[in-house]
């Protein structure tokens, strides 16, 4: 009995060491997860259009205020020009703080004072915003860049001359529409954490991180699939002029930092697995010390019997 305890504890040190020399999924509460339902967007399209113009001019200038008193670079408004629609990316955190409420024949984005767990209508946010901005990210950087607009400039720009999506009134809302689900705000800690991926998303060193609800471990859903349709369609969306400037900033810089970052995590990596190898080392040396410890009490209790 005392054996099949020790070989219990070892096994379980053991474990726990493997786990702790890993990388380990991030499990947090269960959040709903939707699909943008499309039929809803040409409602909101041209709302979206004027949200994309505000978040666009609002973070381009806090991006100056930050770099002040360094002028910010072409490059610095492609990269919140291409990310503006990608809730992968912090600078799309602004649609997850949008609530679709229907008024009547029509469809109202209703900001809120703090982010929501993502379901449908995020996703359909999201869809009806990169249906907007699409090819033109680009361009729309290039004019804020040079013109330097106002606000209702930017938005005379991007939905009426260029991407036509307040051209035209939006349709009444058909009155057997299915209602959205209820806005449902983030925890600080869930809001804190999903910030902290975003910044560490693409980051060498830390591929494919992930956080799944509990539900979804236990059922094993969604661990092994492939990314959505949405995904797929993100990535046709050229912005060549945006790897063009990347590239050439990238190579006039001799020391990149993602070069440091990437040094430093595998320093870490390194050191974590060095430590885990001693550890096991140390944890077989005391297993066998009391297996023979063991061992000897059981001959001396045998002999003493005799």
């Amino acid at each position: 009995m005392v054996e099949i305890d020790l070989k219990l504890m070892f096994n379980s040190l053991f474990f726990s060491l493997l786990l702790c020399s890993s990388w380990i999924q991030i499990t947090y509460s269960s959040k709903p997860v939707g699909v943008a339902r499309r039929d809803d967007i040409p409602f909101i399209k041209c709302q979206v259009c004027e949200k994309i113009a505000k978040e666009l001019h609002e973070q381009v200038q806090d991006k100056q205020a930050n770099i002040s008193p360094k002028k910010i670079s072409e490059y610095d408004v492609i990269e919140i020009s291409e990310n503006v629609c990608n809730l992968k990316k912090h600078e799309a955190d602004w649609i997850l703080k949008i609530d679709i409420v229907e008024q009547g024949d029509i469809l109202e984005l209703v900001e809120q004072d703090s982010e929501g767990q993502c379901g449908s209508e995020c996703k359909t946010i999201e869809r009806a915003c990169q249906e907007v901005i699409g090819y033109y990210d680009t361009d729309v950087a290039e004019y804020i860049y040079k013109k330097k607009p106002t606000l209702s400039s930017l938005v005379n720009f991007l939905c009426k001359d260029t991407t036509k999506a307040c051209s035209t009134k939006p349709p009444p809302v058909p009155k057997g529409r299915e209602p959205g689900e209820i806005f449902v705000p983030k925890s600080a800690k869930e809001a804190e954490m999903e910030k902290m991926l975003k910044s560490m998303e693409g980051m060498p060193g830390a591929p494919g991180m992930k956080m799944y609800s509990r539900e979804e471990l236990m059922s094993g859903k969604g661990l092994d699939d492939e990314d959505d349709d949405d995904d797929e369609e993100e990535q046709s969306i050229p912005s060549n002029l945006g790897k063009i400037l990347r590239e050439k900033e990238s190579n006039s810089k001799k020391v990149d930092w993602k070069q440091k970052i990437t040094k430093g995590i595998k320093n870490v990596g390194e050191a974590t697995k060095k430590h885990a190898t001693k550890m096991s080392f140390k944890l077989q040396k005391w297993w066998k010390a009391k297996k023979a410890t063991f061992t000897q009490q059981k001959s001396k209790s045998g002999k003493v019997e005799l």
